[in-house]
């Protein structure tokens, strides 16, 4: 009865994200409505690091592309009552990375040692609708694009570019194993893209380690700064009782020897990202491979939370497919999303509070799209974005883990747009259009209650 119960629900589940084919949305000040869920969202949090929402809130000021950035609990709201006419069952449930935009992407050195440009952000990772990863990222195009200076049309052509490098790359993983070792290289990209990739050269171990450390009386210790504060003793112990459980996370095929994980420093890292400010974040020193002081990693420990893609997709990824952990959930995600992902990728829980955990690597190199400064440099940028999308969906399905997704999504998508693409393009070019205007009035509205001095958190 069970089994049968658990199909019934995963029906349930995935026909509430298909619906009738999406239709025109006219973009509405909403006032009320924004300030309210933005106050709903945060507010969990302004006893813990009430300092780093007013953080959040200053940067999310800065114009819609920031705005958008700090609120995806805002589009999965809407997305929840907006569909496609090119979902099924099957592309209705993809692993999503749940917050695609310019600013979630870079250049990252993997655990084999290739340089590559991939997705850098899996918080949200989820399952849901393949379409809702196609349309926040052609949104973050339109809203970024449009802070470049760049008209209207073009804006129109680079999202439209976007979506048939994503679409044409669907096809042709379509039916073949080609996603399993599909990497984006210097030998496969251009422009800004490249250079991304190209400025990991000049990053070293070192460089990082100096960055936020120094050597005293010969052990290395995190520096003095306001944005590593120093930890309680009572803090500190919770955290290095809690490295067991995270070591235990770690395949064993993949672990190191305790050592590795030896605790060395730890501090609360203040002022990172957008969306997550609020939320614990700490740096943890580690010993590495070896006691010299040369080799020693840092962690990045994250509170970890329900994806925001869940307001829209209710229980599609089931809480059993990740242990009821959040920190498992993002986890999974990377390492699903992820070719040759990094090895210290895992999670624990310190205090009833889940955390994921990963590398602070030495080699990654964040996406600048203000160093776009030409309609030919962005094509070339969306044309990239469009395969970095197509491959964390097609590498997320069946070729991860069959108990999971069972399903391929490259060929399912290929099929259903088969002989379709204009009318996929022109689709999620309306959606994005209306969206992006509509992110623009809910900007224009939290702007105004910001510097009204409305508590917003």
């Amino acid at each position: 009865m069970s089994t049968v119960f658990q199909r019934l629900s995963l029906l349930l589940a995935v026909s509430a994200v298909i619906a009738l084919p999406l239709t025109a949305q006219a973009a509405a000040s909403r006032s009320t409505w924004v300030t309210q869920n933005i106050y709903s969202f945060n507010h969990p949090y302004a006893a813990q690091l009430p300092q780093e929402l007013s953080t959040k809130m200053d940067k999310m000021s800065v114009g819609p592309f920031a705005f958008y950035r700090g609120t995806a609990h805002l589009f999965y709201q809407d997305v929840k009552t907006r569909s496609s006419a090119y979902t099924d069952s099957t592309t209705a449930k993809v692993w999503l990375e749940g917050d695609m935009h310019l600013q979630n992407v870079g250049a990252i050195k993997d655990a084999s040692g290739n340089k590559v440009f991939d997705v850098s952000d899996f918080d949200e990772g989820y399952w849901g609708p393949y379409t809702w990863d196609v349309w926040r990222m052609a949104v973050s195009i339109l809203l970024a694009a449009k802070e470049q200076g760049i008209s209207s049309s073009d804006r129109d052509a680079l999202v439209d570019n976007f979506v048939e490098s994503y679409l044409d790359k669907m096809d042709e993983f379509s039916g073949n194993d080609g996603e399993k070792s599909y990497r984006l290289t210097t030998g496969n990209t251009a422009g800004e893209v490249e250079n991304t990739i190209q400025a990991l050269d000049s990053k070293s171990r070192s460089k990082l380690l100096d960055k936020y450390s120094s050597i005293v009386s010969g052990a290395r210790k995190f520096l003095n700064a306001s944005d590593l504060q120093v930890l309680s003793t009572t803090s500190y112990n919770a955290i290095n009782t809690a490295m067991s459980s995270y070591i235990s996370s770690i395949a064993s095929s993949k672990r190191y020897a305790t050592s590795y994980y030896k605790l060395k420093d730890a501090r609360l890292k203040l002022g990172s990202g957008v969306g997550s400010l609020g939320r614990y974040r700490y740096y943890l020193l580690i010993e590495g491979p070896s006691t010299s002081t040369s080799d020693d990693v840092i962690l990045e420990m994250k509170q970890s939370v329900s994806s925001s893609v869940a307001i829209a997709a209710g229980s599609l990824m089931p809480a059993t497919a990740y242990s009821s952990h959040q920190g498992k959930r993002i986890a999974l995600t990377l390492k699903a999303q992820t070719l040759s992902a990094d090895v210290l990728t895992g999670w624990t829980t310190v205090s009833g509070v889940n955390y994921f955990l990963r590398e602070k690597s030495p080699f990654q190199e964040d996406f600048d799209y203000t160093a776009l400064t030409s309609y030919s440099e962005w094509m070339d940028a969306t044309d990239t974005f469009g395969k970095v999308v197509a491959k964390i969906h097609a590498i997320s399905d069946k070729d991860y883990d069959t108990a999971l997704i069972a399903s391929g999504a490259d060929k399912a998508i290929s099929d259903i747009t088969n002989g379709k693409h204009d009318q996929f393009r022109a689709e999620v070019r309306s959606f994005a259009k209306d969206y992006a205007t509509q992110v623009e009035y809910d900007y224009a509205s939290f702007r105004s209650a910001y510097l009204a001095g409305q508590t917003l958190y």
